[in-house]
């Protein structure tokens, strides 16, 4: 019975320091994480990925950090532009943690101030920019925000990779405003294309006519060509001629024109 007992003793007490092993020592970290150790409200190191051991009673792990990539959606509602327009800009930013350590030690809440300096800086470009700049060149702005917004994080241990303005929203009455300037530059340009191509018209004819001058042949050759093309495209053998536009071209009589017609008509 004694060496029951004896065992039965060595068995409670493995199973206690098992027990505390499990409880107080041992840590699972993804790899995706880490863990940030305290060893009596000391900053002892960062743990993890995979299986390690901490000091029972002396170490803890209070905090755990995501290293993946994060995704935010922040929203400046009603801010004011440069020349006094407002506009509501919905933006993602795409940041990561790089240095658990910092993002731990340096700030309170480090996703609560990556949202709150992305929101501010997201207004004060905003309200430094027009609203012509704002809507023609988004990319431009983009990369501005990224570089302060990076910049202002980078003490708390976070990067950011990235920001990206998912719309811009106006008010109604100006975005008909806008929409009725649009059309009418459509309008004014195509009125000077319109313009331009009939210049351009004018000139050639006017080019054509100094060759005609020159060639009283190939004025002739040009009028029973196009009389050639009224009575083919037509569909009948009687075409009336005036009088004057005969003796201009010189066809000579109205029996070539007759002449010309019964030819068309055999074809």
């Amino acid at each position: 019975m004694e060496i029951f007992g004896f065992l039965f003793t060595i068995l409670v007490i493995f199973a206690f320091v098992l027990f505390l092993l499990l409880r107080y020592c041992l840590r699972v970290c993804n790899e995706w994480e880490r863990k940030v150790v305290l060893r009596l409200g000391r900053f002892a190191g960062v743990r993890g990925p995979g299986l390690f051991f901490l000091m029972p009673f002396f170490e803890t792990t209070p905090f755990t950090v995501d290293l993946r990539t994060v995704t935010s959606n922040i929203t400046a509602e009603q801010t004011l532009t440069r020349d006094n327009v407002p506009v509501n800009v919905d933006t993602v930013i795409y940041w990561t943690v790089v240095d658990p350590q910092l993002a731990i030690l340096k700030v309170t809440d480090y996703q609560l101030a990556v949202l709150g300096a992305a929101q501010t800086a997201l207004r004060d470009i905003i309200g430094r920019s027009d609203l012509a700049h704002v809507l023609s060149d988004r990319a431009a702005l983009d990369s501005s925000m990224t570089a302060v917004l990076d910049a202002q994080t980078e003490p708390w241990g976070v990067k950011v990779s990235s920001v990206q303005m998912r719309d811009i929203k106006i008010p109604d009455a100006l975005q008909d405003a806008m929409s009725r300037v649009a059309q009418a530059a459509r309008e004014s340009q195509a009125r000077i294309l319109l313009g331009d191509s009939e210049m351009a018209i004018a000139q050639r004819f006017a080019d054509a006519g100094k060759v005609y001058e020159k060639n009283p042949m190939a004025v002739h050759l040009r009028g029973m060509n196009m009389l050639y093309e009224v009575m083919k495209n037509g569909g009948t053998s009687t075409v009336i001629v005036p009088s004057s536009a005969v003796e201009s071209m010189s066809f000579g009589s109205m029996a070539g024109v007759t002449a010309l017609a019964k030819t068309e008509q055999f074809e």
